[in-house]
């Protein structure tokens, strides 16, 4: 898809999408050491998931920008819903977590759940998850070498229950996947 095959109504969904996250996300910083905007990451999965789809689903791109406003931000899903329709915030909601629960428990629920998302949902969440190694990798967060080893370790328990979704975001991850493991990995006795 080239720059001529955009339709106006969906170039202006993205570009809504993207202010919105941009608003909402606004003072938030990402946790590594560097503290970027926290919009560089919504950006990256929003990238990830256009290069997936050769741009053909403006939808699935828009729902990307917005993947954590529920989460992180004052966003509800009526406000997702009356602004960019049903199909959107439900993606949105599909991914994201309820943070009210304990950290362990939302981590365990998003294995568990990862299967039964709907096709386009995996596609935020298998971006979501490359986007999140990416940053571990790129600008670690003041996180142990074990806690980085072990978050790789639970992401990629999300993803390999969304496997069959898409290559491209499929072979993105587990080349961030590996490169973690194998420099974070703990060292063993006799190394």
């Amino acid at each position: 898809m080239n720059s001529r095959d955009l339709k106006p109504d969906d170039l202006l969904l993205i570009c809504r999408a993207s202010l919105f996250a941009a608003e909402r996300h606004g003072n938030q910083l990402r946790k590594g050491r560097s503290g970027a905007p926290y919009l560089t990451h919504v950006a990256e999965v929003a990238g990830l998931v256009a290069e997936a789809t050769d741009g053909n689903d403006a939808e699935l791109i828009a729902a990307a920008y917005l993947h954590d406003t529920l989460e992180d931000t004052s966003a509800t899903y009526y406000e997702l819903e009356n602004l960019f329709g049903p199909e959107i915030a439900e993606l949105v909601e599909h991914v994201s977590d309820d943070m009210s629960r304990p950290k362990a428990e939302r981590w365990h629920k998003q294995i568990l759940n990862a299967a039964a998302l709907p096709l386009r949902a995996k596609y935020i969440r298998i971006a979501d998850k490359a986007s999140n190694l990416r940053g571990v990798l790129i600008d670690p967060p003041d996180w142990s070498d074990s806690t980085k080893y072990h978050y790789f370790g639970w992401a990629k328990s999300v993803v390999d229950r969304c496997r069959g979704t898409n290559s491209f975001l499929e072979d993105m991850f587990d080349e961030t996947y590996y490169r973690g493991i194998l420099r974070f990995r703990p060292e063993k006795e006799g190394d």
